[in-house]
């Protein structure tokens, strides 16, 4: 086992800090006060490979895998969640599907401009009142001749506003049934799709967030994915990937938010010396330390056993439970090592906490992952 960066992956990293430091963190601030959406910053970091990161060369993209993948969303959320939450949910969730279950031909026509950053990404299938319970959908797609005629709503889709193209699971069959429903690929512009207002968010606020909208929208049949009946099984596995997106995600939270509080902790003096100094503060910061070396640990795990192509829901759904959860608590508690500068907004950390809690819902709340992880005991 090697548990040291290649050099290309030192390369990766600092590229992926530099990118950050130099596009992002002088915006930070504003972003999430206005709840921009900065496409410009997606086009920038399609320039640098990290749109497609895991999109072989052939079609445009980076052809890197799941570790550089971690260490990109991990770098780029030190400074912004909200920004690797984006670039992980165009990655994982719509590129990833396409990537995985797409034919050659459709792969060609959407890949490349996906891979560069021309094109944002979604994927589509939470809906209001059926949450987790995807079984229970109520977008459905009704084929007539060579079209599909999609009708329904998904509620809670990142990109929903800005994507050029968005994949789509719709119920196919009747509810309940694992083989009822069929993944499709919508473009922007096709009669009938729309989209709903932005969610006004708690934290990754500059990530953005709305419901896509289908009325009697009409997909050929060549923009199905895949099998008639696959879609959610799919879907799940397309999940798989997504929770170590979720947990790199949480890695950089954490990281960054330690770090801030790493770096007040050394400026700031009471009793004529640094608090990091005084063991109240540097317990604190020694054992948040440790877990995010373990939560580090366990994403490159789940991201080893992805690339091998061997099974991978528990794992990544432990990597993914465990640092969500460590990225709240690191938040909490740099606010806490603050004080009261914690809680205002001159000091990152408050966003840090903002950003944070999001990571415990994305792609399964706490109390799914522990029934995924049980089940598969």
């Amino acid at each position: 086992m090697n548990f040291s960066y290649t050099q290309e992956q030192e390369v990766i990293a600092q590229t992926a800090h530099s990118f950050a430091k130099q596009y992002i963190l002088p915006y930070r601030s504003e972003w999430d006060k206005t709840q921009t959406f900065p496409i410009d910053v997606f086009r920038k970091a399609g320039e640098l490979g990290f749109m497609g990161i895991l999109v072989p060369e052939e079609f445009g993209g980076s052809g890197l895998g799941y570790h550089e993948y971690i260490t990109i969303v991990d770098a780029i959320s030190q400074t912004d969640p909200s920004i690797g939450l984006s670039i992980a949910a165009h990655n994982s969730l719509c590129v990833n599907h396409i990537l995985t279950f797409a034919n050659k031909e459709q792969k060609r026509r959407w890949l490349p401009k996906l891979a560069s950053g021309e094109h944002i990404g979604a994927w589509g299938i939470t809906e209001h009142n059926t949450g987790s319970d995807a079984g229970g959908m109520h977008t459905t797609a009704i084929k007539k001749g060579d079209m599909w005629v999609l009708n329904g709503t998904k509620n809670f889709i990142t990109h929903a506003i800005s994507a050029n193209v968005v994949v789509v699971i719709a119920r196919t069959g009747e509810k309940g049934d694992k083989h009822g429903m069929t993944a499709f690929v919508v473009e922007r512009g096709t009669k009938g799709f729309s989209n709903g207002k932005k969610i006004s968010k708690l934290g990754m606020r500059a990530s953005e967030t709305a419901e896509l909208i289908f009325q009697d929208c009409l997909i050929p049949d060549e923009n199905r994915l895949g099998e008639i009946g696959e879609g959610f099984i799919q879907a799940m596995k397309v999940l798989d990937g997504g929770r170590i997106s979720i947990g790199a995600l949480s890695l950089g939270t954490a990281k960054g938010a330690v770090n801030a509080a790493i770096k007040y902790a050394k400026e700031r003096t009471q009793f004529g010396k640094p608090i990091i100094s005084f063991q109240a503060i540097g317990f604190k910061l020694a054992e948040l330390s440790t877990e995010i070396e373990a939560a580090e640990l366990m994403l490159h795990k789940a991201a080893h056993l992805k690339e091998t192509h061997q099974k991978v829901t528990q794992q990544a759904a432990m990597a993914k439970l465990y640092a969500s959860e460590l990225c709240v608590k690191a938040s909490n508690e740099a606010i806490q090592i603050h004080g009261g500068y914690g809680y205002t907004t001159d000091y990152p950390v408050e966003k840090f906490y903002r950003d944070a809690k999001l990571c415990t819902i994305g792609e399964g709340t706490s109390e799914i992952l522990k029934l995924v992880i049980s089940r598969n005991l």
